[in-house]
């Protein structure tokens, strides 16, 4: 059976880049995105919210920026010397700030610490702007509100709520609109002089937010249950995206590969009639010795930065009979990500990788910002 690279990208679950979104309201709406990284969040919000003002440290990752985005509205500079005085007016501040102390593969130092802990800056920020947007998004891992009993989340909320604003977060899967399991958390705040349509709030807690949002939000001030509509069905598999043309690896690493799954898995994979099948697997160590463990369920698992060799996802393939390895191409990464194919993604192997690996899937922005960001800009500003 063969399978088309490009198909992922075809029929309703395109992420279709040039499509315009007309408002109630016929307006541009516009946004400043701090932590832009490589700009996924823009490639997502395409036709809804027009980036005028981007941030972030990483001159690779701006290079994938400037590549994929017309203007010259990327700012290549410390957040720490941003000031809010110096930007322009928008709409809405979005800030997919540092997950390094809040990760459950991290240190777990908390919000307060030296990385995560910028997303204070970017609140500092926003206090120096004279006119300060309306909607507001900070992104992050769940660790955001499971790790610490919650505490890291319900800093920021209170935060959020002492400079007027009502808030609600919401935990949302990337796997409900690409094949990778990619949970993140959004909070979205909203100024306190701004509408509301009923439509986009709940009474109560929805499939929206997890255990962990529930428990963290618990006893918050001006706490809001955000409400979308349920994604259709995920209609394509990873092996919808695979590039079969792309070199694999010798027969000694194979070799090698093979002797590090579980007898379970490597069972599995001998066993399977299915064919072509595609499996992914990370490195690791486990009772002190390296293992490669596999899903079967046609699911990447989260990408990540390519810090550390466990961090590279491997795919196993079995096709017209032949089982091969290799590590995931930057390609394959960028679909995962709901990139389309003409996202460029200058530099080396690892500059993309990692440029797709610290990133927000570009169509669960797309989701947020046509069910709920843009509708509260619409009935917000009149």
């Amino acid at each position: 059976m063969g399978m088309r690279a490009s198909s992922i990208f075809e029929g309703t679950d395109a992420l279709d880049v040039g499509q315009k979104h007309k408002t109630i309201t016929n307006k541009q709406w516009t946004m400043l995105e701090f932590f832009a990284g490589s700009g996924l969040v823009a490639c997502g919000l395409n036709g809804l919210i027009k980036p005028i003002w981007a941030n972030d440290i990483c001159a690779k990752k701006a290079a994938v920026y400037n590549a994929n985005h017309a203007g010259k509205h990327f700012v290549l500079e410390d957040i720490q010397k941003v000031r809010g005085a110096d930007l322009p007016p928008a709409h809405m501040s979005w800030a997919s700030f540092p997950c390094q102390d809040l990760s459950l593969a991290g240190n777990a130092n908390g919000i307060h610490a030296s990385r995560s802990g910028l997303v204070w800056q970017w609140l500092r920020i926003l206090d120096e702007m004279p006119e300060k947007p309306k909607v507001l998004v900070a992104e992050n891992v769940v660790g955001l509100v499971s790790t610490r009993q919650g505490a890291d989340y319900r800093a920021l909320h209170l935060a959020l709520h002492k400079r007027g604003y009502r808030v609600g977060a919401v935990a949302l899967d990337a796997v409900h609109f690409v094949p990778q399991s990619r949970p993140r958390i959004f909070v979205i705040a909203v100024a306190n002089d701004a509408t509301i349509p009923s439509e986009l709030l709940d009474k109560g807690p929805n499939w929206l937010h997890s255990k962990a949002v529930v428990s963290a939000s618990a006893g918050l001030p001006d706490l809001l249950w955000w409400k979308a509509p349920l994604p259709p069905k995920r209609k394509r598999d990873l092996i919808h995206l695979v590039e079969w043309d792309a070199p694999v690896d010798s027969p000694e690493r194979l070799q090698r590969n093979l002797e590090l799954l579980s007898p379970r898995h490597r069972e599995q994979l001998l066993s399977s009639s299915q064919d072509p099948l595609v499996a992914t697997g990370y490195r690791r160590t486990r009772n002190g010795e390296q293992v490669l463990e596999l899903r079967f369920d046609g699911v990447a698992g989260c990408l990540r930065t390519p810090d550390g060799g466990s961090s590279r996802q491997l795919l196993v393939m079995k096709h017209h009979g032949a089982i091969t390895t290799r590590l995931l191409t930057i390609r394959e990464a960028a679909r995962l990500m709901g990139a389309p194919d003409k996202f460029q993604l200058p530099g080396t192997y690892n500059d993309g990788y990692r440029a797709m690996g610290d990133a927000v899937a570009a169509p669960v922005a797309k989701f947020l910002g046509k069910h709920i960001l843009t509708k509260l800009m619409e009935a917000s500003y009149v």
